[in-house]
């Protein structure tokens, strides 16, 4: 599951994707569209500046705006920055293995070699989609009737 953090983080690149080229973005507009606390959004942002993502410029003037286009910049990407990995299990991670606490063999371990395949699929659509691409809209899943 995504956490908030990583929900926001996406929400907020997307509004400065919306706007790319367009100058810098300031921190309060942002927050509102997007309806993230204020507080909670400066801490995301500065972290995405460290990481390169989004360049900032302080004073009355001064915002957040992508630091590269919005299709150099994959959802993929942005979740690994966020939550660490896209494994579901610490033994499917790429970036943070660890041994599943109580393991039995990975070697035997259905679970794992299934968890391996939700990752690298994951990994597909996630990498594949940026942030200048259009989201297809996608039928919801009808509620399941009680027999």
């Amino acid at each position: 599951m995504l956490s908030q953090r990583t929900r926001y983080t996406i929400r907020a690149l997307l509004h400065l994707a919306d706007r790319y080229g367009a100058g810098p973005v300031q921190l309060a507009e942002i927050a509102e569209a997007q309806a993230i606390p204020s507080k909670f959004l400066t801490v995301m942002l500065s972290e995405m500046r460290r990481e390169g993502l989004v360049n900032s410029l302080r004073g009355r003037e001064g915002g957040y705006w992508l630091a590269r286009p919005p299709h150099e910049i994959s959802y993929g990407e942005i979740v690994r920055l966020t939550r660490g990995s896209l494994g579901l299990l610490p033994c499917a991670s790429r970036r943070a293995y660890e041994k599943c606490e109580n393991c039995i063999d990975e070697d035997r371990c259905r679970l794992h070699r299934v968890m391996l395949m939700v990752r690298d699929e994951t990994a597909r659509i996630l990498d594949g989609l940026t942030l200048a691409d259009p989201v297809p809209e996608i039928a919801e899943p009808s509620a399941v009737q009680a027999a």
